[in-house]
């Protein structure tokens, strides 16, 4: 079975979370601005989902997290949650 650990960002729109992305591209901390934006409990932890395996996410999710390269940030992705910006960290 696939495992997986990945940070996430949730917020509520695409515009929002296309500006962090741009500040994540200039080197800002991901952990930070989960911290202050992130709307999920994760925020609280810099994001960290921890691991988890394959089908425990939603699909769109999943999709990134298990077939997108690991260490980029990749989104928007929008679920039913709202708008994420994630970034895997391992995968086996």
């Amino acid at each position: 079975m696939s495992k997986a650990c990945a940070l996430h960002i949730l917020v509520k729109t695409r515009e929002q979370a296309e500006k962090l992305k741009q500040q994540l591209a200039k080197g800002a901390d991901f952990s930070k601005l989960a911290k202050q934006h992130s709307l999920c409990p994760s925020g609280k932890k810099g994001g960290d989902l921890g691991e988890f395996r394959k089908g425990q996410m939603v699909k769109a999710f999943d999709d990134v997290v298990f077939k997108l390269a690991v260490l980029e940030v990749h989104g928007p992705v929008k679920t039913q949650f709202g708008f994420h910006l994630i970034k895997t960290l391992y995968r086996s």
